[in-house]
């Protein structure tokens, strides 16, 4: 069925020459001057009519996809009661990240940031029987999520739209194909939409649950770290990278420990350079080395704040990401000068384990840091280290943890290769999350043998309008956007490109007649000029440009592929029907 024509004479646009002067990434730079979308607050965006165009087929694509395995479709609202949330602990959990407010009677709410507990009391509510089972519904809706440092246009925004969707069954085997069936919708979704994805092992969170594996968009403009072993298959985002520990040594071997004078040696390079001056008779690297690094954590909920010592190889830095992976729920700070202040105890830039365990502070390590490893470390006096202090014999670790950055280079944790870094969009998160909302807000459904079964869920979301900016980073060209067919506001985009009535006239004729074969079409009429004409196409950045010019009065027109730039002249007789026939 034709869809008409749409005219640039009358279509609410205004394409901008200049990149808007908070824009980092490209499409934020694009999407604002092709006039898709509008900032009206950090983080916070506004529609306009082109860019509300793709972001409904992108929609469509997701809601095609999700009925194909029989999801099916809900609404909720995005202002939510506290007392869910409460439940399940995560009215505490999310911390600042929730945007939080109170009705006229000073009761509780919430924006939504995601709708695990609302489904979850709807499947409660409408079922009873093993006979219901197994659900999955879904929703497309408006999340909120107040983050410390929105950037990259809608890429991180404080309102965002998700599908966000939730299988329940009455088995883990249930749970495990739901898991499965999503996968693959989403590998199908995102194929649709033109990107390319990377599925990584990943981190539960706040979500809960066991399996759990992101789908991440290859991009620099990526806010998430992603490894992968080019040998074995392996990918997992660094949070959920494991260090495989090296064998534990043998402690009858090592050297006595011994404090050394090392003054004016607070960084791991002085260090180094002091202690191979002593003739020791070895040279030392900064592998040798093992950094303390203090760091404050605070469960939800909680008034103070405990300390806690984390050691890594010097050589490495602690990755704050890994480090508030491994500590979560709970929040994490690195110590301030008046924490050090307040504990004595703790002297900056010569920290060790022993001081450490002497004053009750929890220490925990990298894997690397076995039994047997000798280390030159922190005497917990100004000006001293000490060299040889040997794990398992001089200190013990209260355990370990995942908080040292991955580095291209490591070992794949599958044991067959070594890792290379990447950077992508988080475009998709799957979780099997068990039990735990079922459990919290009373989930249950009698069984064939006549007692109650705790149903599982599954939770699985995608980003709706990080999807539009994704598929800009991965499109676009240094003219403008270039957008997928099966996400692009029209396929056909008309030029006029002279001011003779006969080129309007077949422009016309043209728009029409690919309409009504079923195209979308945007029709330049605009009094403008040439050159503005074809810089707009190229912005905004349609599948195809047809060129209504000189070359009619051969009874040709030009057709442009935006993506590949290949320029070709089609009889003005048979561009409709070739066109609708390559759509």
């Amino acid at each position: 069925m034709a869809r008409g024509v749409t005219r640039m004479s009358g279509l609410f646009l205004r394409t901008l020459r200049e990149d808007p002067a908070d824009a980092e990434v490209i499409s934020h730079k694009l999407l604002v001057r092709a006039g898709y979308v509008r900032r009206v607050a950090p983080g916070i965006y506004s529609w306009l009519p082109l860019g509300m165009k793709v972001l409904r087929r992108v929609e469509a694509v997701i809601r095609e996809e999700m009925d194909a395995i029989g999801g099916q479709e809900v609404h909720f609202p995005a202002l939510l009661p506290r007392e869910p949330y409460e439940a399940t602990g995560r009215w505490t959990e999310y911390g600042d990240t929730l945007f939080r407010l109170k009705d006229r009677k000073k009761a509780d709410y919430l924006l939504g940031p995601t709708h695990e507990e609302l489904f979850t009391l709807m499947v409660k509510g409408e079922t009873s029987s093993y006979r219901d089972f197994p659900i999955t519904l879904y929703q497309v809706q408006t999340k909120y999520r107040d983050e410390e440092r929105p950037r990259a246009g809608i890429l991180r925004g404080r309102e965002f739209t998700m599908k966000d969707s939730y299988s329940f069954d009455l088995s883990d085997e249930g749970l495990a194909e739901s898991y499965a069936r999503h996968r693959e919708a989403y590998q199908r979704i995102f194929a649709r939409l033109g990107l390319e994805v990377q599925i990584v092992s990943a981190m539960s969170g706040a979500m809960g649950g066991s399996a759990s594996e992101e789908f991440l968009a290859p991009c620099e403009a990526g806010e998430d770290t992603y490894v992968r072993c080019p040998a074995t298959g392996f990918a997992a985002n660094v949070e959920a990278v494991t260090t495989p520990a090296p064998p534990e040594q043998s402690i009858a071997d090592k050297p006595e420990a011994v404090v050394y004078d090392t003054p004016d040696t607070p960084t791991i390079e002085t260090l180094v350079a002091h202690v191979n001056g002593l003739g020791l008779g070895r040279e030392f690297t900064a592998a040798d080395t093992l950094k303390n690094v203090m760091v404050k954590t605070r469960l939800p909920g909680a008034a103070e704040w405990t300390l806690l010592g984390v050691g890594v190889p010097g050589d490495r830095e602690v990755d704050m990401k890994r480090l508030e992976a491994a500590v979560a729920p709970a929040e994490v700070a690195l110590l301030e000068d008046a924490d050090f202040a307040a504990h004595p105890f703790l002297t900056k830039g010569y920290i060790g384990p022993v001081g450490l365990a002497k004053n009750g502070v929890r220490y925990l390590v990298d894997p690397r840091i076995v039994t047997g490893t000798a280390w030159v470390t922190g005497a917990d006096e100004h000006g001293r280290h000490v060299v040889d202090l040997v794990a398992g014999r001089d200190f013990t670790p209260d355990g370990t943890i995942e908080a040292a950055e991955v580095r291209a280079g490591d070992p794949s944790p599958d044991g067959g290769g070594s890792l290379v870094a990447a950077r992508g969009i988080e475009m998709g998160h799957i979780f099997q999350l068990g039990r735990k909302y079922a459990e919290a807000l009373g989930l249950t459904a009698l069984g064939a043998d006549g007692k109650p079964v705790t149903v599982t869920m599954g939770s699985y979301g995608v980003g709706v309008t990080r999807a539009v900016a994704a598929i800009t980073e991965q499109h676009a060209d240094a003219k403008g956007l270039v957008w997928p067919a099966e996400v692009a506001p029209y396929a056909v985009h008309v030029v006029i490109a002279g001011k003779d009535p006969a080129q309007a006239e077949a422009a016309d004729r043209i728009a029409t007649g690919l309409a009504d074969a079923g195209l979308e079409v945007l029709l330049d009429d605009r009094k403008a000029s040439p050159g503005v004409k074809f810089a707009d196409a190229e912005l905004l950045g349609m599948p195809t440009t047809l060129t209504v010019g000189r070359g009619l009065a051969n009874g040709v027109v030009e057709v442009t592929d935006r993506a590949s730039g290949e320029r070709r002249e089609v009889p003005v007789d048979d561009v409709v029907a070739e066109l609708a026939r390559t759509a």
